[in-house]
């Protein structure tokens, strides 16, 4: 495997999966090494508990995350999420759609099709994802998460051209399924703005990937059953160590399934779960550093 690794290393890419866990010197532009997201917030009612909560906590988040799709959402449930968002200094990313699991697909119901993942079927889901974007701007969100790669490159070249704001963020979904540096690297080179690896990644393969790349990495610090349920909160202080800039995902745990349609209570569950994971930061790695309230982009 010599020559193999040879060559990854000519091209700019590690040789492997890096197994001395190097600590990261890359950072926000802020200085910081972490941030906290929380996702699976579907609608105004539970992104004010949520962030009600996290107030009342003293906690800081960075990142609240829709992940239904946009077109489930009302008129008046953007504008109030994007006003929750303005007054406590947060990034509102919401979810492109429609998608395979919400068209008329019957292959990504089966065993096989599911591999299918969240991606877009033919080139009407494209112009339609597209309005998706378009009007969430319109109504004052800039901040997106998509589920297909090919949407990810239209979406870069529309950013380009102008024909939405140079300031649109994407963030690249884990059930998009990559996991290794020469798909991170593929991501960020077609316009992601950050990329969540798959979510049971070990350490040394998200070590690997931040070697590859530079844009944020956002990873899941626990997970709902469906996808596993299992909690990393104690390997969170090397998670920051080896990956930064990192987005820390908290409060999936609190949710049976991705989309759950969260409850103001389960929000307020969440900020808790954020509380849990902070608290290992300060016991395990004090001197990590932190974004600041309003550190958003």
């Amino acid at each position: 495997m010599k020559d193999s690794r040879k060559f990854l290393e000519k091209i700019g890419l590690p040789g492997g999966d890096a197994y001395d866990l190097p600590t990261s010197e890359k950072r926000f532009s802020d200085g910081a090494q972490y941030r906290f997201e929380v996702p699976g917030i579907q609608g105004p009612k539970a992104m004010k508990a949520l962030l009600e909560e996290v107030d009342r906590l003293g906690l800081v988040i960075h990142r609240v995350t829709q992940t239904k799709g946009i077109m489930l959402l009302s008129d008046s449930d953007i504008e109030q999420m994007v006003a929750l968002a303005n007054e406590h200094k947060v990034e509102l990313i919401l979810a492109i759609g429609p998608r395979a699991t919400t068209d008329t697909s019957a292959s990504v119901n089966t065993p096989e099709g599911q591999r299918m993942g969240y991606r877009l079927r033919g080139q009407e889901q494209i112009v339609r994802a597209m309005e998706e974007v378009k009007r969430a701007v319109k109504l004052g969100c800039t901040s997106f998460l998509v589920y297909d790669e090919g949407s990810l490159w239209l979406f870069d070249k529309m950013r380009e051209l102008g024909e939405i704001p140079s300031e649109c963020h994407f963030k690249v979904s884990a059930h998009t399924g990559h996991g290794n540096p020469c798909s991170a690297k593929l991501l960020e080179s077609i316009g992601a703005n950050s990329i969540n690896p798959i979510r049971d990644i070990q350490l040394q393969m998200l070590a690997s990937i931040r070697q590859a790349i530079n844009v944020p990495i956002d990873v899941h610090t626990e997970n709902p059953a469906s996808t596993g349920g299992f909690i990393r909160h104690y390997e969170v202080p090397e998670m920051i160590r080896v990956a930064a800039p990192i987005y820390l995902k908290t409060g999936g745990s609190v949710a049976k399934t991705h989309s759950w349609d969260t409850t103001e209570a389960d929000a307020k569950q969440r900020a808790k779960q954020v509380a849990l994971v902070k608290r290992m930061i300060d016991e395990y790695y004090p001197e990590a550093i932190a974004s600041k309230k309003g550190s958003i982009k």
